[in-house]
């Protein structure tokens, strides 16, 4: 593994215990380095958490793809998987602990949301193939995408599920639950 890969790795496991309270301290005693090697790949922690944001947003963006290219699953179980994917060794980070960065650092909360935003292209055309399938219901798109980043966006301004003891994978999983099957109990009666 190449040094900056390794140092974004153990931020984030540093995250993962500390939170953003974390220090380059914190981080050269869990990879075993002096924070001078550190400096050498990172200016500051802040060039740090940018490069952080864009690992983990690529690694999702990896697990994405891994879900649309196996044909064993259905289009619906793709649907289902790719909108609440997070990759298999990200699945104990406290994502909950990303709702004090748009105090803390509005540049890196800034890059979160473009990332939440963007790389749609894959996610849109399983939708419209689902929709092409008669696997679900017409939809508008935009209005489904929109829909999707709000909550996600909210998950990140707020510290609604650190208060409610929800971690932030079964967070994601609720909502896509809910878009995907709604609030409507499915019952075997008929009613009338």
């Amino acid at each position: 593994m190449e040094l900056k890969e390794t140092i974004l790795e153990g931020t984030i496991l540093v995250f993962n215990q500390k939170g953003l309270k974390f220090t380059m301290d914190d981080i050269a005693r869990q990879l075993s380095m002096s924070k001078k090697t550190i400096y050498t790949v990172f200016r500051d922690k802040e060039a740090l958490f940018l490069a952080m944001v864009d690992y983990l947003f690529d690694r999702i963006k990896e697990s994405e793809h891994t879900i649309l290219q196996n044909e064993e699953l259905t289009t619906l179980e793709k649907i289902r998987k790719i909108l609440c994917v997070i990759p298999e060794s990200y699945q104990e980070v406290d994502f909950r602990q990303l709702y004090l960065l748009r105090g803390k650092y509005p540049s890196i909360y800034a890059k979160v949301e473009e990332r939440l935003e963007t790389g749609w292209e894959g996610t849109i055309a399983l939708l419209e193939q689902g929709m092409k399938e008669g696997v679900i219901r017409p939809v508008k798109i935009p209005i489904l995408k929109m829909m999707l980043e709000s909550v996600l966006e909210q998950f990140f301004q707020r510290d609604i599920l650190i208060q409610n003891k929800i971690s932030y994978v079964d967070a994601l999983q609720e909502v896509v639950e809910i878009l995907v099957e709604g609030i409507v109990r499915k019952t075997s009666k008929i009613e009338g």
